[in-house]
Order: structure tokens, then C-alpha cells, then sequence
């Protein structure tokens, strides 16, 4: 079964309906660029099949609720009294955060997410749930979906929320990634540009199995020393 199917099986089963709304946001990999993101330089990454998908209904209060078909754990939050804690849902937290510090005003909503990247492997697992939360959020409340903004606001929310002093790049990687294409993005202005890919190009990630939790390792660090 893919992770489509999954989800909405998974979506089913829990909420005896359809989803209202399936949004998704892709991983990525990077070919130039390491930490030069938040030192205002270029990067060149590539948004990869694997992604993060939630399918979401509305919800009539200011409740966030997810369920994770990955964890099997689910959590909620009141996006009037959002609290800081650990975990997984601090990503969502974190964009419902941020969002509404960047003016928008939002509408609750409840689904079930699941993930096709390897967590802690380097994939921008964490930056593609943040931006299918931002696109879960502008389905729901209605806004306008802008990569660059939306990109922002969920760097703001690893800055501001979960404590990770990281760049742009792989939320910009993830909102505004096309198919066959790499994106050169300009770190001072968030200018992207697409970069079509040679079609006999084939790019292999291999999966090391080592795990790292880049809120907990020497990341902060290496942008201190930068800064």
C-alpha cells in the first residue's frame, strides 16, 4: 500500500469520513551549499519524492489535533494558548506559532500525517512537516500559499519555537521544489530559480542508518561560530 492509500485508510478509520483536504510537502537533498543558507549565500537543493502527507478536516474551535500514523501517537493543542513542550507536534506548534505571529489568523483543524522520510537522516524530514502544516493551515483558514512566506514562517518556527538556529533552505527546497528541477536559491533575497536536470541524471542517497537530531547536535554551534 502507498503512503497515499495509507493515509487515507488510516484517515478513515479514525474519523468514520473522508478527508476534507490532502496536502503534501517533499523532503529534499543538497548538492552546494552547507550552512551557507543563514550567511546569506546560494544553494542548490533538490525537492525528492518522499514527503509528508496529512489528510485534515475543519474543526468549528481553535483546536490543532494530529495523528501520527509513523508514532501512533496523537496530541492537540489550543492555538489560543499554544505551550511549549518536546516532541514531535512542536513542528506543528511551531508553524501555528509562527503564522500567527506573521499576522495570519487561523482555523483549527484536525487530521492524521504520516511521513515517507527516514527521520534524523539528513532529508529535511522536519522542515517538510512544517510546510505541509503551512499548507494544511491555508487550506483551512484560506490564505494565500506563498513559498517564500511560507518558507519564513517555518524557519521562524525551528528558530523561534524548537529552538534550532537553522537557515532557509530546506523549507524553501520543500515549498518551492519542482519536478526534474534543482532550485538555486539566493539566501539574501529568497529569489529561486529553477535548474531543469539533465534526464539521464540519476541522484542516489544512501541511507547510512546513522540518526541525528540537529536541535540537539552541534548545528547552534556552527552558526555561532559563523555569525
Amino acid at each position: 500500500m502507498d503512503a497515499l492509500a495509507k493515509l487515507i485508510q488510516g484517515f478513515q478509520r479514525r474519523f468514520k469520513e473522508a478527508p476534507s483536504a490532502i496536502v503534501r510537502a517533499p523532503g529534499r537533498i543538497n548538492l552546494i551549499g552547507g550552512h551557507t543558507d543563514y550567511n546569506e549565500g546560494f544553494v542548490l537543493p533538490i525537492a525528492i519524492e518522499q514527503a509528508v502527507w496529512i489528510a485534515l478536516r475543519p474543526r468549528d474551535d481553535h483546536q490543532l489535533a494530529l495523528y501520527s500514523l509513523d508514532l501512533r501517537r496523537s496530541a492537540h493543542g489550543d492555538l489560543n494558548k499554544l505551550v511549549r513542550r518536546k516532541g514531535w507536534f512542536e513542528y506543528p506548534k511551531g508553524m501555528a506559532w509562527a503564522l500567527q505571529e506573521a499576522g495570519y489568523e487561523l482555523r483549527g483543524w484536525e487530521g492524521v500525517v504520516a511521513g515517507e522520510i527516514p527521520m534524523g537522516a539528513g532529508l529535511g524530514s522536519s522542515a517538510a512537516l512544517e510546510m505541509a502544516v503551512g499548507y494544511a493551515f491555508a487550506t483551512i483558514s484560506e490564505f494565500e500559499w506563498s513559498p517564500s512566506k511560507m518558507a519564513r514562517v517555518g524557519q521562524q518556527a525551528e528558530n523561534g519555537w524548537v529552538g534550532l538556529q537553522s537557515g532557509v533552505m530546506d523549507q524553501l527546497a520543500s515549498a518551492a521544489g519542482q519536478a526534474d528541477h534543482a532550485v538555486l536559491i539566493d539566501c539574501r533575497s529568497l529569489e529561486t530559480t529553477p535548474v531543469p536536470l539533465p534526464p539521464q541524471l540519476a541522484l542516489v542517497v544512501m541511507d547510512t542508518t546513522t540518526r541525528r537530531g540537529l536541535a540537539e547536535s552541534a548545528y547552534n554551534e556552527r552558526r555561532e561560530q559563523s555569525e
